[in-house]
Formats: structure tokens, C-alpha cells, sequence
């Protein structure tokens, strides 16, 4: 059988079948689309039913002593309905993946039948993924169970500081599927394990040796800071109430568009040191916050021996990396994101593993089948570039592995979502290695596609938006496979969004290659358009990626070594910095403005930073000095970068007031080749960049779609900006008609208006349409409050005759009249100070009351190129 079309992770696959069995293929065909048309059955409502399920009964296995990982033999046909074999609603989204929909069949009964074996045998998928609260070590009835899923141990014993790591008082029994256990009672109503105490897995494999390894469901893992090189430490840990961290804030409600700050913990320190959970929380976040950010996503939270590996070769999949704190400071850390609104994301691997023995889950290979592991056997197991062990998700085990593991940090650790690195390595057998995809749809469906890790992150995606509906989930993934970023329901792979990972290449080529006269105004906006209908990116100018040693940050590349010498504003700005800055700008917005549904920024780059990053390593001498930010520079007032950091503020409030990256209607009126000029629509907004180095254009002329007064929103030449505030922001923008209404052929630039701006040399403008109706009932209000005022005139002068004729013995009791008349007065005036308040217009646009029209125009649609089709 094809490689891709690998059994279905059954209890029964692990003693009936091996990955190259002949016995079990004859009666299949050779090809991956005749495979498919042969096993697929009612595949759709079969989909529909576990995705929304209406009622069931599960069969529940009870846990014994040992417990059993597969839990029982599984021999049943799966039945399917044969009705409604035919939709498949992505197909209706992307009609030339029709040829394919043999495909989709197989890898959609393949997640089926998945579910359906986890409603059997273990109460159904979100019951599947609380794997943590039986692996591992956890309190039962007044004592601690732990177990370990190791088919190749021949012996097995648990030692730690509590047995003084001696394990023949605590041997392990082994049940038929390869599962130990030990239950160890509590001594005196003490755990017999002390919280914060050193635990390890010691096993005896077939060569007879004993070997030492941290267990696998370890929830913290410590090393001795004061030993070079010395192993990790399994440490059981379960704080009392005491110490454990309680949550005090919900979480963030889910934004119309993620506005991302990326972060690695442990450099964002200004000392060249490692930072600590709470030291992030405290002093980095209300940065993250007060440059309006929505969303943090964490690098390198899961454990990892090595610190240089960016987070990305993880060891210990459950436990919070210990350079930087406890889990209770990172929980601390989430809950101190939540209470200033943001949300958190991190960034989880699931794509591949370290390959350290004395540390990681490769410690728990032992040369067994892949059947009885975590990872593949041979090449297939085996990353060469990453030097890395690659998962085996057709195994049980390992989906109740990796599932339980997305649910725990979700549920412990209160995350708001994930973004999944190395989604490509997963997505296919050749993991993307000397792969130019080119888009051809050939590429993403064919036998070099591993179904089983499209099934796991179908699985995934469905668990994790079960648990959290609001959840978000970002996918790494650089070849572009359609359907990454729909539904599950319509057999797509579920993600949320993908990152837009070809937009930052192509920056670093026009800044190493092109001068600024070979930039091209239409290979720009074609890039940061290029993406696939209704699957929404992630844009973003610069990531971590960009910045690790060998690259430079977009600040470094503009400015280099003037960076050191040029940045104050106390001496007149040198030509590079000038044009450094407002690049800058100009780069970072037009990805965010026209480059995808949401935005991503990592730490440091909002101002500039300059350099590259480069952590601790033999070849630096074990040096910290490039891995940490340098917070002081944008602190510093009289240095430029506080300029670069404004204007990354005001991109973000821009988009709170007018919600530009969550609008449907993107249209590219224009890619001006000889001004260098790109004027585009999001939303309601123009936008208006001009990349010319030295022209400035007075009166150019830009389309838009609805008539009306415009003004600026937001400008980069800007004083504030660094800029040399050469766009008045009070200047009315009046639209003139063009063509004939309905017939784009005769408009300009198939625009219906346009009105003229100026346009200075490398700066971007954003204009927004002044809402005139507004204007109208306020001067309505204003008119009736004078009405009402006037009104109210006589009254007063009654009010104040009454108290004279009171002072003077007035008969009939008139202070009761005199007290009606004045509460009335009190409450008109209160009323009519509120009305004055809120017809108020400020002059600024951060403060401005603007009832923005329209975002989304029903008339205009996106098209696959990323265009608008009036």
C-alpha cells in the first residue's frame, strides 16, 4: 500500500498489521483515487453527524490496575449511509479541486472512522484527549498512580528523591498493551512523592540494559544550573492550594481580527540574562497593551534542552519550559494578559521532536517497531535537516499523546488558541524538503501526501474548537494546500488561518536586490494579494524567522550600521535614516493594510530594533548579548525609534476605529509603475502609498467607491511619526463622479468617484469618509437644544419671581411650585449638557465620534487573486 494511506489507528492495528503487510492490501487498489472510491461510503453525513452530534451513548471502559492504552480489541466493520456520497462542501468552494474529490473522500472516512472508534472505545474524542489525567502521575484514592506507556520495556521501576533512586521497592507491573503502573500510597496522609521532588522512568529494554528517562506525561522538568551540560530532571509537581496559581479573569472574547505580538520570554529581558514569566508579565504586556496588540503569541513554552533551538526542539511536551519559572507563573502570565485584554496564544510543536535520548520521548525508543513508538522507524522517523524525530500519527497512543497534550495547555494553562509550526513537515511525506510548490493542485493531493498527519490535524482542530469555540488556530505552512484553512465540516483541515509566509520573503529580496527605482508597484500588491479565497492569512512583514543570526531585522537592513550613530533627534536625520524610517513604516502597513485577515509582529520590531538575534552557543562564546530587546531605545526620548513605535500604535488604533482587517471588500484600484503609487480599498478606507524616493504629487487623482467627504485617518509624514507633517489632516476631500454608475469600463480606474490628495515622497496616507448624516442630526440636536433652552427661559424667570413672592409671605404654598419648577429646569439642563457632549467633534481621529459607514459592501467580492470584482 501507498505510504499515504497507512492503517487507521485501531485498538487492533497494533497486533494485526504492520506497515508493509502484503496481507492486508490485496484487496485494495494500487492508486490513491481508486482507494479512496472503493473505501468511501456516506463520508459527508458521516461528517456532519460527528461534527454535530444529536444525541449518543458511550461505551465507557473502566480503568483497572494496570490500565490498558488501547483499551480494548477492536474487530467491528464500520457501516456507513450511502446517501448524500457526492457533496463535499469544499468542492463548492473551489471547484478545481472537483478532480480530487477522491481524495477528500478517503482522508474524510479516515477521520470519520477515527471518531467513531474513540466514541467506542473511550467515550468519544474530548474524553480521548484527557489523556494527562490518567498518564503520568495523579492523586487516586489516597495515593499516586503512575503510568507510562513503554511496549518495549522488558523491566520497569519509578525512582526519584522520594526513594532515594532506588527502584526495587517501586517496580512497575505491565498490562497487554504495553502500559506500566505503579500506585504508590500515600505515608502518614502525606504524598509519597513530594510536590517539587526529581522523578525518572527506569526500564530495562531487550539488550538488557537499564536506562534512566524523564516520564513522558512530565508536567515539569528542572536542570541543575550550576552543572554544564547536565541532563533534564523529571520533577512531580502538584502544589498545594496554597501555592497553586487561581485564575481571576475570563478570557478575552475573541476580536473581529488577531493583531499578533510575537514573543520569546526568555530574551525579552534588556539585561542579557533569561526573563522570567512574571518580569514578561509585568513589564512587557502593558507595552503589548499599550501599543493596541489584541493577541500574544508565546514561543518556546513547551520544555527544550536547548535554549539555541528557538523552542522548536521540544522535549518535555507537557511541561512549561523552566528557564523562566514554575507553571504557576506562567499561568500568572496568561491571567495578567487576560485582565489587560489580550489573548494568548502558543506556539505548540506537534510536527517533529527532539532527538535527545536522556531527555526526551527519543529516550523511549529502543529499537522497537513503529507500532510500539512514538515515532516512525527509518528514514521516515528521522527529519535531516531538523535533526529531529518525526511522529507517527496513525499510532493510538501517539494521538492520545499529542490530542490530551492541546487540551491540557488549553484547559491548565487557559491559552486562547494555537499557532502549529512546521504544519508542511506534517503535511507531506517529503516534509517540503527541495520543494518549490508552484501551486499546481497535483502537488497537495498525491501519494507524497501523509493522510494520517491530516487526519491527526482535522482531529486537532475539531477537539480544540470543541472545548473552545472561540479559540484561534494559525497554521505554519509554506506550501499553500488548499482547504488548510476551512471547516472540518466541509472537509477541509480545520486551521483558522495560515501565516502568509511568502510576504516577508519577498521584502528581504527587494531590500538585499532592488534599489528603490526597481521596486515594482504591481509585483508588490500582486505578493500581498496572492492568497486563497475565503482561507484567511496571517500577514506579517517580519517574524522571529527574519531576525535570527545570519538575517537582519527590515530596520537593520534600511539603516545598517547608521543605526548606531544616526537614530537621535537631537542632529538633523543622515539621508539613510530619513529613508530607513519611512520605509519602515511604509512596509510594516501596507503588509498589515492589504496582506491578510489578520497581523503579526514579533517583539522588538514595532521600533526598529536593530541587529539580528543570536542565543547563547559555543560559537558566541555563551553569550546573551544578542538575545535580549533593548527596551531602553524606544524609552529614550530624544532617539528616532520612538517614531517608528507610534506609528505601529496608531496602525492598530486605526484598525479599532475602523475595522479594515476584518472587511471582505479589498480592491487594488491602482500599481502605478512610473510614480510609484499603490492606492487600494479596505473597508471603507483609501489608502494611498507612495514609494517614489523623491516625487511628491500635488493633486493626484485616487478612485473609491462611494461618493461623499473625505478626510485623513492616518498618515505616516506625520510630526508625531517622524514625519514632516506635509498632509494637512484637516483638509476636506470632495468626490467628483466618473463614468457611467454601474458600467466599470467608463470609471476610473474601475472606481465610480475619485477626489485628488497630495501625495509626498515615501509616505502613506489613509483617508476615511466623513459620515454627513452625523453632521446633520448633530446640528438637529444643536438646533433643539437652543429651542429648548429658550424654552426653558420663562420658566426661570417664574422660578425666580416665585422666591421673591415667597420671601415676601406669598400665599398658596408657592415653594412646592418653586421646587417643581426647578427640578425640572436641573433635569432639562443635565439632559441637554449630555446632548452637547455627545455632538462634540473633535479635530483628532483617535478621539473623533465617527459613525463609520458601511464596512463590508454586499456589492463587491473578493476574488481568488485577492482583488475585488465590483
Amino acid at each position: 500500500m501507498l505510504s499515504s494511506l497507512s492503517l487507521l489507528a485501531t485498538p487492533s492495528a497494533f497486533r494485526s498489521f504492520s506497515p508493509s503487510s502484503n496481507k492486508n492490501r490485496s484487496s485494495c487498489s494500487t492508486t490513491n483515487h481508486q482507494l479512496a472510491a472503493e473505501c468511501y461510503r456516506g463520508s459527508r453525513n458521516l461528517l456532519r453527524r460527528h461534527l454535530f452530534p444529536c444525541s449518543s451513548v458511550y461505551r465507557r471502559v473502566s480503568y483497572g490496575s494496570p490500565i490498558s492504552a488501547v483499551m480494548i480489541q477492536d474487530t467491528s466493520t464500520i457501516t456507513t449511509s450511502e446517501e448524500d456520497t457526492e457533496h463535499i462542501g469544499i468542492l463548492d468552494v473551489d471547484t478545481a479541486l472537483r478532480p480530487f474529490k477522491d481524495h477528500f473522500q478517503y482522508r474524510i472516512k479516515k477521520y470519520v472512522d477515527q471518531k467513531t472508534l474513540f466514541e467506542e472505545h473511550e467515550g468519544g474524542l474530548e474524553e480521548f484527549a484527557k489523556g494527562y489525567l490518567k498518564f503520568g502521575f495523579n492523586k487516586e484514592d489516597d495515593g499516586i498512580v503512575y503510568r507510562e506507556w513503554a511496549p518495549a520495556a522488558q523491566e520497569a521501576q519509578v525512582v526519584g528523591d522520594f526513594n532515594g533512586w532506588d527502584g526495587s521497592n517501586h517496580k512497575m507491573e505491565k498490562n497487554q498493551f504495553g502500559v506500566w503502573s505503579i500506585r504508590i500510597p500515600d505515608s502518614e496522609g502525606k504524598p509519597a512523592i513530594p510536590h517539587n521532588s526529581r522523578v525518572k522512568f527506569r526500564f530495562k529494554h531487550g539488550d538488557g540494559l537499564w536506562v534512566d528517562r524523564i516520564p513522558a506525561w512530565i508536567k515539569y522538568a528542572t536542570v541543575d544550573p550550576n552543572a554544564f551540560g547536565a541532563p533534564y530532571d523529571g520533577v512531580h509537581w502538584d502544589p498545594p492550594s496554597s501555592e497553586r496559581y487561581e485564575f481571576k479573569y475570563p478570557r478575552p472574547p475573541q476580536p473581529k481580527a488577531p493583531r499578533i505580538y510575537e514573543a520569546h520570554v526568555g530574551m525579552s529581558s534588556s539585561e542579557p540574562h533569561i526573563n522570567s514569566y512574571r518580569e514578561f508579565a509585568d513589564e512587557v504586556l502593558p507595552r503589548i497593551k499599550a501599543n493596541n496588540y489584541n493577541t500574544v503569541q508565546l514561543m518556546a513554552v513547551m520544555e527544550h534542552s536547548y535554549y539555541a533551538s528557538f523552542g522548536y526542539h521540544v522535549t518535555n511536551f507537557f511541561s512549561a519550559s523552566s528557564r523562566s519559572g514554575t507553571p504557576e507563573d506562567l499561568k500568572y502570565l496568561i491571567d495578567k494578559a487576560h485582565s489587560l485584554g489580550l489573548r494568548v496564544l502558543m506556539d505548540v510543536v506537534h510536527s517533529h521532536a527532539s532527538n535527545n535520548v536522556t531527555d526526551g520521548l527519543n529516550g523511549f525508543d529502543v529499537g522497537q517497531s513503529s507500532q510500539e513508538s512514538y515515532f516512525h522507524t527509518g528514514e521516515r522517523g528521522y527529519h535531516n535537516l531538523w535533526d529531529s524525530r518525526l511522529f507517527n500519527y496513525g499510532n493510538w497512543e501517539v494521538l492520545r499523546f499529542l490530542l490530551s497534550n492541546l487540551r491540557w495547555w488549553l484547559e491548565e494553562f487557559k491559552f486562547d488558541g494555537f499557532r502549529f509550526d512546521g504544519v508542511t513537515s506534517m503535511l507531506y511525506h517529503h516534509h517540503g524538503i527541495n520543494m518549490a510548490f508552484t501551486g499546481n493542485y497535483n502537488e497537495y493531493f498525491s501519494e507524497a501526501t501523509d493522510v494520517d498527519a491530516v487526519v491527526y490535524l482535522m482531529l486537532a482542530n475539531s477537539l480544540i474548537h470543541s472545548i473552545l469555540p472561540d479559540a484561534t488556530v494559525i497554521a505554519e505552512d509554506v506550501s499553500g494546500m488548499p482547504g488548510l484553512g476551512r471547516p472540518v465540516s466541509e472537509g477541509g483541515i480545520g486551521f483558522d488561518y495560515r501565516l502568509a509566509m511568502a510576504i516577508p520573503d519577498k521584502w528581504i529580496d527587494y531590500l538585499k536586490n532592488k534599489n528603490d527605482e526597481e521596486w515594482s508597484m504591481k509585483d508588490l500588491s500582486w505578493n500581498l494579494t496572492n492568497r486563497r479565497h475565503t482561507e484567511k492569512c496571517i500577514s506579517y512583514a517580519e517574524s522571529h524567522d527574519q531576525s535570527i543570526v545570519g538575517d537582519k531585522t527590515i530596520a537593520f537592513f534600511l539603516m545598517d550600521k547608521e543605526m548606531y550613530s544616526g537614530m537621535s533627534c537631537l542632529t538633523d536625520a543622515s539621508p539613510a535614516i530619513e529613508r530607513g524610517i519611512a520605509l519602515h513604516k511604509m512596509i510594516h502597513f501596507i503588509t498589515m493594510a492589504l496582506g491578510g485577515e489578520g497581523y503579526l509582529n514579533f517583539m522588538g520590531n514595532e521600533f526598529g530594533h536593530p541587529e539580528w538575534i543570536d542565543f547563547p552557543r559555543e560559537g558566541n562564546g555563551w553569550s546573551y548579548e544578542k538575545c535580549r530587546r533593548h527596551w531602553n531605545l524606544v524609552d529614550t526620548d530624544h532617539l528616532r525609534y520612538k517614531f517608528m513605535n507610534a506609528f505601529d500604535r496608531a496602525m492598530h488604533a486605526l484598525d479599532d476605529k475602523f475595522p479594515f482587517l476584518s472587511s471582505t471588500k479589498q480592491m487594488v484600484s491602482c500599481a502605478d509603475e512610473k510614480n510609484k503609487v499603490i492606492v487600494f480599498e479596505r473597508g471603507d478606507l483609501v489608502f494611498v502609498f507612495n514609494f517614489h524616493p523623491e516625487n511628491t504629487y500635488d493633486g493626484y487623482k485616487v478612485g473609491c467607491d462611494l461618493p461623499g467627504k473625505y478626510r485623513v485617518a492616518l498618515g505616516s509624514d506625520a510630526w508625531e511619526f517622524g514625519g514632516h507633517g506635509r498632509v494637512a489632516h484637516d483638509v476636506d476631500h470632495f468626490t467628483s463622479p466618473e463614468g457611467i454608475p454601474g458600467v466599470p469600463e467608463t470609471n476610473f480606474n474601475n472606481r465610480p468617484n475619485s477626489f485628488k490628495v497630495l501625495s509626498p515622497a515615501r509616505t502613506c496616507v489613509v483617508y476615511y469618509k466623513v459620515d454627513e448624516s452625523l453632521k446633520e442630526t448633530n446640528e438637529a440636536n444643536l438646533s433643539g437644544v437652543d429651542e429648548m433652552l429658550k424654552a426653558d427661559a420663562p420658566k426661570q424667570e417664574n422660578v425666580e419671581e416665585s422666591t421673591i413672592l415667597d420671601a415676601h409671605g406669598a400665599e398658596e404654598n408657592p415653594g412646592e411650585t418653586n421646587e417643581h419648577h426647578l427640578a425640572s429646569v436641573d433635569e432639562r439642563l443635565r439632559k441637554d449638557g449630555a446632548k452637547q457632549e455627545s455632538i462634540e467633534e473633535p479635530a483628532s481621529m483617535v478621539d473623533e465620534t465617527i459613525a463609520a459607514s458601511k464596512l463590508d459592501d454586499p456589492g463587491v467580492e473578493e476574488t481568488e487573486d485577492g482583488m475585488s470584482d465590483e
